[in-house]
């Protein structure tokens, strides 16, 4: 019985000791009411006894001896305050702060206008970081044209983003595809809407739904790791202080469309019953008009070793995107130790899109004697097949004749952080689901061989191919009618939980653990139709056409993409009549994407946060995450028309410890070192047992289920210098070892088991290793009076083993080398204007076969500028104009001079006004 006791007591003595010790909570806000992240809270003449508030502006400090205690409160660009607070032991007293706008310079009073407002409270919760980040505000946010949070994203040092519709989508840190970074609201990663991989939409955000952006891009123990380039987190807004309420209305036009865009939002806050519960409602719309002019080549290579064009597209792309988003946080703080809280958020884009696309192919089996037209030439009478198809969809209320895409995403959190004594409790839990429907997506295509077409390859950079004859476009024949559903759906059950054990006046440890059980799946469904009266489609100009030829196509007006079926036309179509249209279910086109997927996550971690010195902090920890997955795919027999299931598991474990050094030089000079291990997971559909043969053209690609995730090995060094006057100069540098990173290999003449021989084989393998480095260096500040700089430029550089069939020694995909950012503000009271630049240099995006066939995303320059002018202080009117260098997306193969894709979206402009009441 001795010994039990004994064990109670030795239980009992970290209460014991802190049984004559308190606690101090509270909240830190500014003049407007606005939590404020980052604020560091001494308890004064113990300069190792402190604590800074959270995103919401929320600060504990536990285990603080009994008695009148003073309290100092600091943040960059505002000043300091000290107050007296009278601890109780064995309580917790409540110290709220309500910081002043203005900071004393030296001699000179610094009062903060709104951008600067927003930078202090970013660059503020920056500093007091353990591990290396970025973050940005959405006053920040707000001081750039960016619509949606992709385009918000690549202004942060090391960040480039991939590009769909003219908007970004996919983001790529530190040269790392957007595969190996993650994407969390509030903590909780987001559901990927698409059905072959885990990348984040980020164009379905808006960039006024967010209130924090933090990149880190070292992880810590506490944070999921599967982030090998780094992980977003994008925070909702926190509650405010009191009332609030802000609007803004907008509207503009894309000059490719030449139709109006739309856009509006507001954000309303209060406290309520006594100032215990806090809710704070935003929503947004956004209505845009656009398109695309887009032009497409693949490139194959002759017996001669001459480059020539298998397929080439002119495509007319017209979309239209509405975007909607809402959220509600609220909090209820039910004592000074206990606080709950509820963070909703959904997120709906629609995209109605019709696409006109000319294609000429088999243009290669005019060379089959060895001859090839050179780079330079141009001929006028090829054979060659010729296709014009028209994308749309069923004409009703919902679809409304264009392609719909319908991507949403939802989310909701609950939680509680609780002060139990000496230690603080933490947990949440969680649902999100991210979903993408296209329902009733028709293409009609009239299509015919042997046709005489002109092929120029005068210019590799600019190739054109189209029928010799205009006019012969009339007398295609029907080839192809269908109509096809697409589902895909990803849905997350969350939960975590975290303690925190204040062991000293010198550190704490903390500890947790975290569930997450995913589901996905997709059900697709393909069908053709053969019209019964098959004179009446004949030939194109048979049915409703229409010329979409452009004079001002943005590639040139010699891409003229020539007449089609109009989507009026295809989207009228009776397809259920059976007296008019044959159905035949196209198994071949969906049933080997069809797939269901579940993933388990159990991971655990602990770590140490301990101060060494007044300048010198240490956290290390290490984290444990336990995955199984299971995936069911399809399997498709041509010759016998039949469909079996294949089944996959897997199931590994990863042991990821870290460490980070944080060195305070100065109160505004950090140096940062870290040692830190991360992952990837496989993309879903990469793992599915699926096998897709493509008879015509003898290819087969198969999943892969003993697809294990890439992983690395991380070390950051980051040196920052904060300005008292709010601005920032930080200079780094970062190496990542890669191991078993996923590429796709390509086989030719392979031989299947179950397909034969002869065959252009494709699957996704572990690679062997990669290395990525370089460096990163920013600045922003306000170099003379109303005139503000930011600037930061990132260089990467890459290099791979261990990839099949090819050398060492190849950049690894998604690896931009050169990225810069700069801005130019001036800003009065009043005025407020900004020109901004945004480059990245182009980079290897996927590999190929061989180096003929590897593609490459070519270099991008954006160069936007807004402004605004205050009618009164609460009141704004803007300008705003994005991409005024008419920047394309383009990709090229092999050499950048061979063009594979360039797809121009032209400018677009919106003028507003903003209301902060």
């Amino acid at each position: 019985m001795n010994r039990y006791v004994l064990l109670g007591l030795l239980l009992m003595l970290p209460s014991l000791a802190t049984a004559q010790n308190g606690s101090i909570s509270g909240r830190i806000i500014n003049a407007d009411g606005l939590p404020m992240p980052g604020a560091v809270v001494l308890v004064s003449g113990d300069q190792t006894r402190g604590t800074s508030t959270d995103l919401n502006g929320v600060y504990a400090l536990l285990n603080v001896p009994s008695g009148e205690r003073d309290l100092t409160v600091s943040y960059l660009g505002y000043e300091t305050v000290t107050r007296t607070v009278s601890v109780t032991a064995g309580a917790t007293v409540t110290a709220d702060f309500r910081l002043s706008e203005a900071a004393i310079i030296g001699d000179e009073v610094l009062v903060l206008g709104n951008a600067l407002q927003g930078q202090a409270r970013a660059l503020s919760r920056q500093r007091d970081n353990m591990n290396v980040t970025n973050v940005v505000s959405a006053d920040q946010v707000g001081r750039f044209p960016d619509a949606n949070l992709g385009d918000a994203l690549k202004r942060i040092p090391g960040i480039t983003m991939q590009g769909d519709q003219g908007e970004a989508r996919n983001i790529i840190i530190r040269g790392m595809a957007p595969q190996l970074n993650s994407v969390t609201v509030n903590g909780y990663r987001i559901p990927s809407a698409e059905g072959d991989n885990r990348n984040i939409q980020l164009d379905l955000i808006p960039s006024d739904m967010i209130a924090t952006i933090e990149v880190s891009k070292a992880v810590t123990p506490d944070m999921d790791a599967d982030a090998i380039g780094g992980s977003v987190n994008l925070v909702t807004r926190s509650t405010p202080a009191g009332r609030r309420l802000s609007t803004t209305a907008a509207s503009g036009v894309n000059l490719l469309s030449a139709k109006p865009i739309w856009t509006g939002s507001f954000v309303a806050g209060n406290r309520f019953m006594d100032g215990k519960l806090g809710a704070v409602l935003s929503a947004s719309y956004n209505d845009h008009d656009s398109g695309s002019d887009n032009v497409e080549a693949a490139w194959v290579e002759a017996d001669n070793g001459e480059a020539i064009i298998e397929e080439f597209d002119i495509r007319e792309y017209r979309v239209r995107r509405i975007r909607r988003s809402t959220s509600l946080n609220l909090d209820y703080r039910l004592n000074a130790e206990n606080t709950l809280y509820f963070n909703g958020m959904y997120n709906w884009r629609d995209d109605w899109e019709n696409r006109f696309r000319m294609r000429v192919s088999k243009i290669d089996g005019a060379f089959e004697d060895g001859d090839a037209i050179a780079i330079g030439d141009r001929q006028w009478n090829l054979p060659a097949r010729v296709e014009f198809q028209t994308k749309g969809g069923i004409d009703n209320n919902r679809v409304r004749g264009g392609r719909l895409e319908d991507q949403r995403n939802a989310s909701i959190t609950v939680g509680g952080d609780h002060l139990l004594g000496s230690v603080k409790a933490s947990w949440s839990a969680g649902y999100a689901r991210s979903s993408e429907s296209r329902p009733n997506e028709r293409y009609i295509s009239f299509r015919s061989k042997n046709q005489a077409v002109m092929l120029d390859l005068s210019d590799p950079s600019n190739p054109l191919s189209m029928l010799r004859n205009a006019a012969d476009n009339l007398a295609i024949g029907f080839n192809e009618l269908s109509e096809q559903e697409q589902m895909t759906f990803d849905q997350d059950l969350n939960a975590r939980f975290d303690l925190v054990y204040p062991y000293s006046q010198d550190g704490f440890i903390k500890a947790g653990g975290r569930a997450k059980i995913k589901h996905k799946e997709r059900d697709n469904s393909f069908f053709f139709y053969e019209p019964i009266d098959g004179a009446a489609f004949d030939e194109l100009g048979l049915v409703p056409y229409k010329d979409y030829s452009d004079p001002d196509y943005l590639a040139g007006s010699q891409y003229a993409v020539g007449q089609f079926a109009t989507p009026e036309f295809l989207g009228g179509l009776d397809l259920t009549n059976t007296a008019r249209f044959e159905a035949e279910d196209g198994l071949e086109e969906y049933i080997s994407e069809n797939y269901e997927a579940d993933e388990t996550v159990y991971a655990g971690y602990a770590m140490v946060n301990h101060r060494l010195s007044p300048q010198l902090s240490v956290l290390g920890g290490v984290r444990i995450e336990a995955t199984s997955l299971d995936y069911i795919g399809n399997v498709f027999d041509v010759d016998n028309a039949e469909v079996t299931q294949d089944a996959g598991t897997n199931s590994y474990l990863n042991v990821l410890p870290g460490l980070h050094l944080r060195y305070a030089a100065g109160p505004n000079t950090i140096v940062r070192l870290a040692w830190t291990n991360t992952l990837a997971r496989p993309n879903y559909y990469d793992l599915v047992p699926y096998a897709e043969y493509v008879q015509e053209d003898d290819e087969l690609a198969r999943g892969n289920p003993d697809l294990t995730p890439a992983t690395s090995m991380n070390f950051d060094l980051m040196g920052e210098h904060y300005f008292s006057n709010v601005g920032l100069v930080s200079a780094g540098a970062f190496y990542k070892d890669v191991s078993d990173f996923i590429y796709e290999q390509t086989q030719k003449d392979y031989t299947d088991a179950q397909f034969g021989p002869g065959l252009e084989f494709s699957t996704m393998l572990n690679g062997g290793t990669a290395s990525v480095y370089g460096f990163e260096v920013a600045f922003q500040r306000q170099i003379i009076t109303n005139l503000g700089l930011y600037v930061n430029y990132t260089r990467t550089s890459s290099s791979t083993t261990g990839v099949e069939g090819r050398d060492d020694d190849l950049p690894l995909p998604g690896t931009a080398e050169n990225m810069v950012n700069a801005s130019l503000a001036y800003e009065t009271p009043k005025l407020n204007i900004r020109v901004s630049l945004n480059y990245a240099s182009g980079y290897l995006d996927e590999l190929g076969g061989e180096a003929f066939e590897d593609r490459f995303y070519d270099e991008q320059t954006f160069v936007d500028v807004n402004g605004s002018y205050a009618i009164t202080p609460k009141v704004r009117l803007f300008a705003e104009g994005n991409n005024l260098t008419n920047q394309p997306l383009r990709y090229y193969q092999g050499v950048s001079s061979r063009t594979m894709q360039m797809e121009y979206y032209n400018m677009r402009f919106n003028f507003g006004i903003k209301a902060d009441l």
